[in-house]
C-alpha cells in the first residue's frame, strides 16, 4: 500500500456493512409479512424504566432510552396489536468486545402471545434471515458450525445451574452472583451446535415480565443465546399496573443501595398499563445478530464508526 494513502478502518470491514444492510432489510421483510407494523417512538424521554442494573444517559433535563419500551407499551395499550421498531438506544458505561454505549435494537410485541410463541417466532426470524442471506438453514461462528433447524434447545435457569455452575441457583441469589455466574460459567456453554433458549429466570430477575402460574417463584422470561452470544431478552409481559410500580420502588432501592442516580416513575405508562392486552415482547441485538452472520469477533467489526472514532 502506497504509505501516502490513508488507512481507513471502514474500507476493511465493508463487507460486513453491505451484509448489516442486507439482515436490517431481511428483518423488515419477515415482520412485513406477518402483518407487524413498523412504528418509531421518540429517543428523548422525560422518564426510562428504573431497572436497577442499567444507566441512562441524560440529554438536558431528559434522558436518552435504554429503549423504546414503555413507548411500544402504551402503543398496544392504544390499540396496536402487532408492532416492531428497529432503533438506537443507549446505555451508559457500555462498552466492551459485545457492547456499544450507542447500539441498534429491534424490539417488536405481539398481543395473545406468551413467551413459548416468541420463542417459535425467534426461531422463524432467525431461519428467514439466514435463507435471504443464502446461509440455508445453518451458520459458521469462529469455526463451530450452528445447526438453525428447529426446534431449538430449552433450558431452565435451574437446569443451567445444575449442569453448568460451581454454586447453586439459591446460593448465586443469596449472594447476589446470579448474573456473575450466568455471565462467566453458564453463556459460554450455551448453544455451541445449535441456539438455546434460556428460560424461566427468577422472579426477582424479570422485572417487567409476567409470573408463571403456579410457580410464583419463576418469571416467563427467556434470553436466546448462540455460541455464548447473547441474542435477545423477551417476556410475557406483565400487566398490572400495581405489581408493575411494585417492582419498579423495588428496583429503586436496589439503585440507592448501590448510591445510583434516582429516576422518576413512569407515571404514564403505569396508568396505560391496565389498558394492555395481554402480549408478548422481544429485544433483540441487531449488532450482535450482525456478528453472527458475519463471523466477527468483535462487534466493532459490525459497526461503521465506534465511539473512539468520533
Amino acid at each position: 500500500m502506497d504509505p501516502y494513502v490513508r488507512s481507513y478502518r471502514q474500507t476493511d470491514i465493508k463487507t460486513n456493512i453491505e451484509l448489516r444492510a442486507n439482515i436490517i432489510q431481511a428483518v423488515r421483510q419477515f415482520f412485513y409479512e406477518q402483518d407487524y407494523l413498523e412504528v418509531e417512538t421518540p429517543h428523548r424521554v422525560p422518564v426510562i424504566a428504573p431497572e436497577a442494573h442499567i444507566e441512562a444517559e441524560m440529554s438536558g433535563d431528559w434522558f436518552l432510552h435504554t429503549s423504546p419500551e414503555l413507548c411500544m407499551k402504551r402503543l398496544l395499550a392504544a390499540g396496536y396489536p402487532r408492532i416492531f421498531q428497529i432503533c438506537r438506544c443507549f446505555r451508559a458505561k457500555e462498552r466492551g468486545a459485545k457492547h456499544l454505549p450507542e447500539f441498534t435494537l429491534l424490539e417488536w410485541y405481539g398481543a395473545g402471545m406468551d413467551y413459548v410463541d416468541m420463542m417459535a417466532q425467534c426461531e422463524n426470524l432467525l431461519l428467514f434471515a439466514a435463507r435471504a442471506l443464502d446461509s440455508k438453514d445453518e451458520l459458521v461462528y469462529q469455526g463451530r458450525h450452528i445447526d438453525l433447524t428447529p426446534p431449538w434447545e430449552r433450558l431452565t435457569v435451574a437446569e443451567a445451574f445444575r449442569l453448568y455452575a460451581s454454586q447453586s441457583l439459591e446460593e448465586a441469589l443469596l449472594n447476589d452472583r446470579f448474573d456473575e455466574t450466568i455471565a462467566f460459567e453458564i453463556e459460554p456453554r450455551l448453544g455451541n451446535e445449535k441456539p438455546v433458549f434460556l428460560y424461566d429466570y427468577p422472579a426477582s430477575k424479570g422485572a417487567l415480565a409476567r409470573l408463571k402460574p403456579g410457580h410464583p417463584d419463576l418469571a416467563q422470561r427467556f434470553e436466546l443465546y448462540v455460541c455464548g452470544l447473547e441474542l435477545c431478552n423477551a417476556f410475557s409481559e406483565l400487566i398490572d399496573p400495581i405489581e408493575q410500580r411494585r417492582r419498579f420502588e423495588i428496583d429503586e432501592q436496589v439503585r440507592a443501595a448501590f448510591e445510583r442516580a434516582a429516576y422518576p416513575l413512569p407515571e404514564k405508562f403505569l396508568e396505560a398499563l391496565g389498558d394492555m392486552p395481554p402480549a408478548a415482547g422481544n429485544a433483540l441485538g441487531i449488532d450482535r445478530l450482525v456478528m453472527l452472520f458475519a463471523d466477527a469477533a468483535q462487534i466493532d467489526d459490525v459497526t461503521a464508526f465506534t465511539p473512539e472514532e468520533l
